[in-house]
């Protein structure tokens, strides 16, 4: 099943660049992995993945631990302070960074491992109040003042648009960040290093594809729903 779920999805995202006009290798997929056991991803990791998204820290930490060193891991869930320090040499990218506090006790953790952490911005473009992000208007003034960070690199922005039955619906949300994304390369700031733009989930990916999106974080459509009653459980221990 998950071969085919990977095969469909993949199809999905090769018609969603054709309609745009825009090439394949422009979108990289993360396979969304939170609450999923081991043997899935190694089974998904044998059938050629190697770009897995979580959003706890410990399930990031059990399974780098437990699988290949030659996997790419994204932090895309919602990062405390705290637990910066357990992840900051095993993510290759966080997607979710939408406080200085925050930006600066990474780049203070990168430091530590003599290392440079590439991050995103979290945008709460829809301004929904259950959910983390910097308004719209707030993203350029921290934009500027996080590239400031020795040990950080500012690679783009992320959203999680509003969970919708018509993805049509989400198409203004896309443009919106899309826009906002433009609008910072053009500056230059960064001297290009701003080339990431993380938006769309299984049910609207294919249009944060048409408006743009540069990473589609993927996980129903590709490991099937989630049994959030096993979080935590992997190779048979909880953590």
């Amino acid at each position: 099943m998950l071969k085919e779920n990977l095969t469909a999805v993949e199809e999905r995202i090769q018609a969603a660049c054709s309609r745009a006009g825009r090439d394949r290798s422009e979108v990289t997929l993360i396979s969304v992995s939170k609450t999923k056991p081991v043997r899935a991803l190694e089974e998904a990791y044998g059938l050629g993945v190697r770009v897995f998204g979580e959003n706890k820290v410990q399930e990031i930490r059990d399974k780098y631990e437990a699988l290949p060193k030659d996997i790419e891991w994204h932090m895309i869930g919602h990062l405390q302070t705290n637990k910066v320090k357990y992840i900051i040499d095993k993510v290759k990218l966080i997607h979710s960074v939408d406080s200085m506090r925050l930006a600066e006790v990474i780049e203070r953790e990168a430091e530590k491992h003599n290392r440079t952490a590439d991050i995103l911005l979290e945008v709460n473009v829809a301004q929904e109040t259950s959910k983390f992000g910097l308004k719209t208007e707030e993203v350029l003034p921290f934009y500027e003042e996080a590239i400031r960070l020795p040990h950080v690199n500012v690679r783009g922005l992320m959203t999680i648009a509003p969970f919708v039955d018509n993805p049509e619906n989400n198409r203004s949300i896309f443009a919106d960040l899309h826009k906002l994304y433009v609008d910072i390369k053009e500056k230059n700031i960064d001297n290009g290093t701003v080339s990431i733009l993380s938006m769309g989930m299984t049910n609207d990916f294919e249009v944060a594809i048409e408006e743009g999106a540069t990473m589609v974080r993927i996980g129903t459509a590709i490991f099937g729903a989630r049994d959030y009653g096993k979080q935590g459980v992997f190779s048979g221990k909880r953590v």
